[in-house]
């Protein structure tokens, strides 16, 4: 049963929700406003600073907690469906897996679309990527992480560092990540009434913006469901029970483990998109936070 302060999120999700039906013309700077709210649930991780920084010309702001190995950082591109979201709105969270890992955590404020439709995010990724490895820091010392839209980006970014012929990073951290823009999850249906945030038209409209008019919903650096995991890093792979893009996260996992990868699923009860952001708030968040450290202390 979930717990008491994890209805924290599912009510921020339901408020965003009663909002934008409330004003149907919402904007998209507006709704950009709205979605920066996504930092209200997640308490303040206890020493750690930041530092804003501009890395490959992609600006970005790093989380530093105290006494952690900052010769290991986590690139963290942050959710939004590819148009909202920023490294301000994701701060706190990657602060708190900066801290729970003992690295830094580097979290980008990639291009958005519609202005910068795909593949511009994906860009920006491996652009910071390499000007990372360029400054000293060695692939097996980084993790790509991210969430929903920002969890396709920390997995299809490791595809295209394969591609390109660049050593990999040790790991990839994806939490409820959207990776289907075709939108055929079965969970898009069966978990409609439990989401309180994410709707088919709401997907439908992100997907439009990513990819415009021309753009494949089954290219496989947008759709990682469509790629080839054949020497992918060690994969953890997180979600909510009750979220519609469930069944991503489980398709992703099969793909993995088929390939040969090292691919661990955490489905949690109960737990709405992105739950992990109720970090330091809820049992469910802190009890995930501290497996993948526990996780990641054993690669």
């Amino acid at each position: 049963m979930a717990s008491i302060e994890s209805d924290y999120l599912r009510a921020l999700y339901q408020n965003w929700m009663d909002r934008m039906t409330a004003n149907p013309d919402m904007g998209l700077e507006d709704m950009r406003a709205l979605f920066d709210e996504w930092s209200k649930p997640t308490m303040e991780p206890e020493n750690v600073t930041y530092k804003n920084d501009t890395v490959a010309g992609v600006k970005g702001l790093w989380a530093l907690p105290l006494g952690g190995d900052y010769s290991k950082v986590l690139i963290y591109t942050h959710g939004g469906g590819f148009a909202v979201g920023s490294a301000d709105s994701h701060r706190k969270l990657a602060g708190h897996m900066a801290k729970a890992l003992g690295v830094s955590a580097l979290v980008l404020d990639y291009r958005l679309a519609p202005e910068n439709p795909f593949p511009a995010q994906l860009d920006d990724a491996v652009s910071v990527y390499k000007a990372l490895l360029k400054r000293g820091v060695q692939a097996d010392n980084i993790t790509t992480i991210g969430d929903s839209a920002g969890g396709n980006l920390a997995i299809a970014s490791v595809l295209q560092f394969r591609e390109l012929g660049l050593p990999l990073p040790s790991s990839v951290i994806a939490f409820s990540p959207w990776l289907d823009m075709a939108l055929t999850g079965e969970t898009l249906v069966t978990n409609e009434e439990t989401d309180a945030l994410v709707k088919r038209p709401v997907l439908e409209g992100m997907v439009g913006m990513f990819l415009g008019e021309q753009g494949d919903p089954k290219n496989a650096l947008a759709n990682p469901l469509h790629a080839d995991f054949t020497g992918f890093p060690p994969l953890y792979i997180s979600a909510g029970g009750v979220e519609t893009l469930l069944d991503d996260s489980r398709r992703l996992h099969t793909l993995a483990t088929d390939a040969g990868v090292n691919s661990t699923l955490s489905v949690v009860d109960g737990m709405q998109h992105v739950f992990q952001f109720l970090a330091g708030r809820a049992p469910e968040a802190d009890e995930e936070i501290q497996k993948i450290s526990e996780w990641y202390a054993n690669l």
